[in-house]
């Protein structure tokens, strides 16, 4: 269990999962959080991340600084998400091991499983397959970073754990339509559309793909869970098992997603499929037996979640 003064390092904290992870710390009365932004310190640079573990000398670390996107940013900057997800794991998980850190959770993502994996995905399933080609090199960032736990687990005898999360949402999400993930994207064009008085509203691909989405909230308060709760056995450590799945459990198809969207934004027009954009993986929806079996559900109904990030979205638009 972590002290409640325990010195704590949330790595990416001004991100959709860091800025949660923040507040479910400062909920359950963590009192010795350690942030960095960016310009204070750039995570991609192995020297100076060195020099900030050798001083600082956390105890805990939340791995959540990640380049992320949506289908879309992932085809147009394919070496920014190899390079950067990929170097801000090796730097701060051999930083940590320096330091002497305690225990590390690394957040992946469910990007990691192979295209036409068995569903519900189950954490053996991984490496068993070709992965979803439009974010490759996102998913092998995340699969290295696994694979760098394991190894320092097995080598050093550390506790490095990681989590695999769902397709998440929540305040501070990125609404920007370039770059920004299914769910946001359409909250964003649907109020854009409802305020402009449009009769449209296109949306990518067919509609059919079935996703689950996780509230941000849920993560931060499930990364918490597993930190307390979780250490891998040797077997664990042995087989690579050494992260789970975090998710709910259920899918909704992008139509229905789409559709839902729609109705809470409120409004009147139509939905207009592109079926010439890419669908991406027809399915991806984790098997949460692992997390479920160690007592951790999550709380957050998805029309709830949504409402809550529609009225958060208004709130803080430019």
């Amino acid at each position: 269990m972590m002290e409640k003064s325990a010195k704590i390092f949330v790595a990416g904290h001004r991100g959709l999962v860091g800025s949660a992870l923040i507040r479910a710390l400062e909920a359950k009365g963590y009192t010795n959080i350690l942030t960095r932004t960016h310009q204070e310190l750039d995570l991609t640079r192995q020297a100076a991340v060195e020099k900030f573990f050798a001083e600082e000398k956390p105890e805990y670390v939340f791995l959540s600084a990640a380049k992320v996107g949506g289908i879309l940013a992932n085809n147009t900057y394919p070496a920014d998400f190899i390079y950067q997800n990929l170097t801000i794991a090796t730097n701060i998980i051999e930083a940590a091991h320096q330091s002497g850190v305690t225990k590390l959770l690394f957040l992946g993502s469910s990007c990691i499983y192979p295209k036409f994996a068995d569903q519900p995905m189950k954490e053996e399933y991984l490496l068993t397959g070709t992965i979803e080609p439009t974010n490759e090199p996102y998913a092998l960032a995340k699969i290295a970073g696994i694979k760098i736990c394991q190894s320092y687990n097995r080598q050093y005898g550390a506790n490095f754990i990681a989590v695999m999360p769902t397709n998440l949402y929540g305040p501070n999400d990125n609404f920007d339509l370039s770059s920004s993930h299914v769910l946001p994207a359409l909250i964003r064009k649907f109020h854009e559309a409802k305020e402009a008085g449009a009769k449209e509203v296109v949306a990518w691909g067919t509609g059919s793909p079935k996703r689950e989405f996780l509230h941000v909230d849920d993560l931060a308060d499930a990364c918490l869970f597993v930190m307390d709760n979780y250490n891998p056995t040797k077997e664990e450590n042995e087989k690579g098992q050494i992260f789970m799945n975090l998710g709910t459990g259920e899918d909704i198809s992008i139509k229905e997603l789409t559709e839902m969207i729609k109705e809470i934004v409120g409004f009147d027009g139509e939905i207009v499929w592109d079926t010439t954009k890419p669908d991406g993986a027809p399915r991806k929806l984790l098997d949460m037996s692992k997390l479920h079996a160690l007592g951790w559900k999550h709380k957050i109904g998805l029309e709830d979640g949504i409402k809550n990030v529609y009225q958060w979205f208004l709130e803080n638009r430019k």
